[in-house]
């Protein structure tokens, strides 16, 4: 099965769920903000990804956060930081075949599963 994580009026997220569709993929959609997300969840993407990969810095919610919670960022505060406002984790996560892949891009999502350009 194909999960795809996010938030479902992000930009990108679209595009994503766009070209698996338009592919005829099969997937489930996770929204962080309608089905929730658990620490445990959380903890399992930044262990497949990397914290630091999995927090979105460039994001306006992470920009419009004080600096006392931006200093001294370790994994601990950064996945508090994102369970508490799921908008700081980078989008798309794609977990297929076992595997996590942060973003979207489509040659890469070609490769992910195997299709011809």
């Amino acid at each position: 099965m194909t999960t795809l994580y996010g938030i479902k009026n992000c930009d990108t997220i679209k595009k994503a769920r766009n070209w698996l569709e338009q592919q005829q993929i099969p997937y489930q959609f996770i929204d962080y903000r309608v089905d929730g997300l658990t620490a445990a969840q959380l903890q399992t993407f930044a262990t497949h990804c990397g914290w630091q990969n999995l927090l979105n810095t460039r994001g306006t919610t992470y920009r419009q956060l004080d600096q006392s919670d931006k200093a001294d960022l370790t994994e601990q505060k950064a996945l508090a930081l994102m369970l508490a406002q799921p908008a700081m984790i980078k989008r798309p996560l794609l977990l297929y075949n076992g595997k996590y892949h942060l973003g979207f891009k489509p040659g890469d999502y070609q490769q992910i599963f195997g299709l011809n350009t």
